[in-house]
């Protein structure tokens, strides 16, 4: 029997894939059929999931690129419209956790590079790829925030300010092309067993989180052509529950 690919055919493009939440996703898009654009500084951590992508069957361009670097990040829209003319799903994954200390301990340089990747790199990545999303059938743009967003949580101020000010971001971006077919929504993960958790709460038992696998199928109901709503902040623990509920598990 021949497995379904309900995203055959459909070129996807995540930041942040070389590793954790972003490179579980990447293998989930392929799996389901989708021509991948990996994005990730890292080319080692590219080329081994390359190979894991090939071997399942996949296909994927990789692309080594610091979201730190403005210039390259604007000529990516134009890149993707030469070769491929639209581009249908788009997974701003990739962020920095910066430092956990007290508001005034922040240095300068500490402030405004999480600022830049978190943040204003995504503005970049919207605006070099918003043409290509929109000669899409289903344009679907998925991005990653955080429940520091609210800004609840003491010593977080970098990354709090950085995706309280993404969800801004989509959620406006959402409302100005919502008479589009594009679906811009954002997933909050919850505590997710990743590196950069390992980095935030070094004592915390890692077993004792979901793992990154355990999102993909919320990050492909978003970038299904299916989707039938933008705008919303999806959280991961109350999707599970509704799953499990829909289910009788």
């Amino acid at each position: 029997m021949t497995q379904k690919k309900p995203l055959k055919d459909r070129l996807a493009l995540v930041t942040g894939a070389s590793r954790g939440i972003g490179r579980a996703v990447a293998l989930g898009l392929a799996k389901a059929g989708a021509h991948l654009i990996l994005v990730a500084r890292t080319v080692g951590a590219l080329e081994e999931l390359d190979d894991e992508i090939r071997r399942r069957g996949g296909k994927a361009t990789l692309l080594q690129l610091d979201l730190g670097n403005g210039d390259k990040i604007d000529q990516l829209g134009p890149t993707i419209y030469q070769r491929w003319g639209k581009l249908d799903i788009f997974i701003g994954n990739a962020g920095v956790l910066g430092p956990l200390s007290p508001l005034q301990h922040v240095t300068e340089d500490a402030w405004s590079q999480v600022l830049d990747i978190n943040l204003s790199a995504n503005w970049r990545l919207i605006r070099t790829l918003d043409p290509v999303l929109k000669r899409s059938d289903a344009g679907r743009v998925v991005f990653v925030t955080s429940g520091a967003a609210s800004g609840k949580y003491a010593y977080w101020g970098p990354y709090a300010v950085s995706k309280a000010g993404l969800e801004a971001l989509a959620k406006t971006y959402a409302n100005e092309v919502e008479s589009s077919d594009l679906c811009v929504n954002l997933v909050n993960p919850g505590p997710i067993r990743t590196a950069m958790r390992a980095k935030a709460f070094p004592g915390e038992d890692p077993q004792k989180l979901h793992a990154p696998e355990e999102l993909v199928p919320l990050f492909l109901e978003l970038a299904s052509p299916s989707c039938d709503f933008t705008g919303r902040v999806v959280n991961f623990a109350d999707w599970l529950k509704q799953q499990q509920a829909t289910s009788g598990a």
